[in-house]
């Protein structure tokens, strides 16, 4: 087996394990805050970030009303909107301020982590928290959160299949959103 398949293989049961953790009580609470959410933000810092992006991009193509957090377009987050944040340490400062900030304006707070306990579980109204496996040789195969990330990305996708379902939604709905229609 080269590298490669070994690494493939390494990540491919990583996430699934970590994905598989999630506690279903959390998820529901998930798809049904973003179904009840009048306008939904997300944010995350770095890679987790772009998993948030890739996220709220789906969201968009299902038809709501999604905004990144710090994009210069982003309105203000209010008393009846969503905020999903995406921290795996759940201790990046500015995820935990923007937490701290929505709280206060009295949005409702859901966090997907890889942290329980930690500072963002502690002001989220909800806290996904995926179970990371750990090892040698997953630091080999998956640095640096790299598992928590693509773990999350899943996560995300499968979430959106449930709204998919739930919502009546098909891809062709979708397309009809994407930001270049083909």
């Amino acid at each position: 087996m080269s590298d490669l398949d070994t690494s493939l293989e390494t990540i491919l049961v990583s996430c699934r394990s970590a994905v598989g953790s999630v506690d279903p009580a959390s998820r529901e609470a998930l798809v049904e805050g973003i179904q009840k959410g009048r306008k939904i933000f997300v944010y995350g810092s770095g890679r987790s970030g772009l998993v948030g992006q890739l996220f709220a991009v789906r969201l968009v193509q299902l038809g709501y009303d999604v905004h990144f957090v710090g994009e210069m377009t982003t309105p203000i987050i209010g008393k009846e909107d969503l905020t999903i944040l995406v921290s795996y340490t759940g201790r990046t400062s500015s995820v935990v301020q923007t937490a701290q900030i929505a709280k206060r304006i009295g949005s409702r707070i859901i966090c997907v982590t890889g942290t329980p306990g930690s500072p963002l579980t502690n002001v989220s109204d909800v806290s996904v928290v995926m179970d990371v496996p750990q090892g040698d040789e997953l630091k080999r195969a998956a640095p640096l959160g790299t598992v928590f990330e693509d773990a999350t990305l899943l996560f995300f996708d499968c979430i959106i299949s449930e709204l998919m379902s739930r919502t009546g939604s098909t891809e062709e709905d979708m397309r009809k959103r994407h930001a270049i229609w083909v």
